[in-house]
């Protein structure tokens, strides 16, 4: 009875494995149904539509890119040019701006010129018409700065007696004797004017008893005006 049972798991054991062998094997042959079923054209086609789809995409990306690129350098450079012509401005404001200071008076200068000493003696002294006369002259022959005593003179700075004529106010400063008036300008022609024969300022205070040194220098160091510019009339006129 045994070996009849063995024999009959032996059949079942058996058959089973047939079947599954039979399902794997159908299993297989479906798979390469499937397959060989396949279009590996249409798989391509696919593949290559994506890819152009990307690189289209790519390639618009790197328009814009080189669009703001583009862009971006012309906009460097219209700054460039807007930077330099700026400098450019600058420059030309800063000349103006130095010139206008130099006009009036505000900047140290030096340069060629005459230096005229006028000093009260025994018989006579020197007094505010002496100086303000001096001045004329010099701006009459061209002097481009001038000083008494290192207050530069401008076209507002008063020159008056005060005390019955005990002392000079120059720029509301108060002077005595002696009196450097110094000139910048050309000193040949500041020479000639002021030493006209009898007519001239030197020769002319020289004959009337004061005390006059004259002489001309290559090289004449003049202060800057440091008071204020105080204007009571002049305003600035408004568009209309």
């Amino acid at each position: 009875m045994k070996k009849i049972e063995f024999k009959v798991d032996n059949i079942a054991v058996s058959v089973v494995m047939f079947i599954v062998c039979v399902s794997l094997i159908s299993v297989m042959f479906m798979q390469f149904k499937t397959v060989e079923e396949t279009d590996i054209t249409e798989i391509e086609s696919m593949r290559e539509t994506e890819l152009r789809e990307t690189l289209s995409e790519w390639k618009t990306k790197y328009e814009q890119t080189n669009e703001k690129l583009e862009d971006t350098k012309n906009k460097i450079e219209e700054y460039n040019q807007k930077m330099e012509k700026n400098e450019e401005t600058s420059v030309l404001i800063d000349k103006e701006l130095e010139q206008s200071k130099l006009n009036i008076g505000k900047t140290d200068v030096e340069g060629e010129g005459v230096v005229i000493k006028l000093n009260d003696n025994d018989d006579n002294d020197i007094i505010a018409s002496d100086l303000i006369e001096l001045i004329n002259e010099l701006r009459y022959a061209g002097a481009e700065a001038i000083s008494i005593n290192d207050i530069r003179i401008i076209n507002s700075t008063e020159i008056v007696d005060l005390d019955n004529f005990s002392y000079i106010s120059v720029g509301e400063q108060r002077l005595e004797s002696p009196y450097v008036v110094k000139a910048i300008g050309n000193q040949t022609y500041l020479s000639s004017i002021l030493n006209l024969k009898d007519s001239g300022y030197i020769d002319k205070y020289k004959n009337s008893g004061k005390s006059v040194e004259f002489e001309t220098k290559k090289k004449v160091e003049i202060l800057k005006y440091n008071g204020d510019m105080n204007y009571k009339y002049l305003e600035i006129e408004e568009d209309q």
